[in-house]
């Protein structure tokens, strides 16, 4: 079940970009409600595998594997749109990619890609449920006020400034902690895959 949740969110995003391209402002506020179903599901997945003692490596790995593509998803499309920095997707992808070489270790190793870091510092700030937490709510607000704003522009709202005011704030917040987050695994990447592997 828990995985189902997590393949479910794919469907979701492209429903998501579909209507954030469309021309209908209201179809642009829906999305901005949906981007919060997205990210709820990314919660209840977690929630769901632990209470029903369905946690898995594979489910681990499909946990990352579908963050990773609505996050850099709906960073690419904001930016297309013209509603952020080209900047931002390209440093969340430089990021995402090195830091998932490192963690696509975790497999051959039979640990979750969330359990490769050693110091207390590293594990703090990856794993832990505040840091994750703190991203996952600072994307939310990113992905929520962005479509909000998109939406509310094209229908020249008084509101859509405050709601993009809110959407550049959160944007930032996000990429910082997108960034922070990813400090450490590269500062400890060279332990990391120095060690041996199950299969070597």
């Amino acid at each position: 079940m828990a995985n189902l949740i997590t393949l479910l969110r794919l469907p979701l995003l492209v429903i998501v970009v579909g209507l954030l391209y469309s021309s209908n402002p209201i179809l642009r506020v829906i999305a901005a409600f949906l981007n919060i179903v997205l990210i709820v599901m990314d919660s209840l997945d977690g929630y769901v595998a632990r209470r029903r003692g369905e946690t898995s490596l594979l489910g681990s790995v499909l946990d990352i594997a579908a963050d990773r593509t609505v996050e850099l998803v709906l960073w690419v499309v904001y930016a297309d749109l013209n509603l952020i920095p080209i900047l931002i997707p390209l440093v969340v992808l430089a990021r995402g990619t090195f830091v998932d070489a490192v963690r696509a270790v975790a497999p051959s190793r039979g640990v979750s890609p969330f359990d490769l870091m050693r110091s207390q510092v590293g594990r703090f700030m990856v794993k832990s449920p505040l840091f994750r937490s703190t991203y996952a709510v600072a994307k939310g607000f990113a992905f929520f006020f962005l479509a909000l704003a998109h939406g509310l522009t094209a229908a020249q709202y008084p509101l859509a400034g405050a709601a993009m005011l809110l959407a550049q704030i959160s944007v930032w917040l996000a990429f910082v902690l997108c960034l922070v987050r990813g400090i450490p695994v590269l500062i400890e990447a060279p332990r990391i895959l120095s060690e041996p592997t199950r299969l070597g």
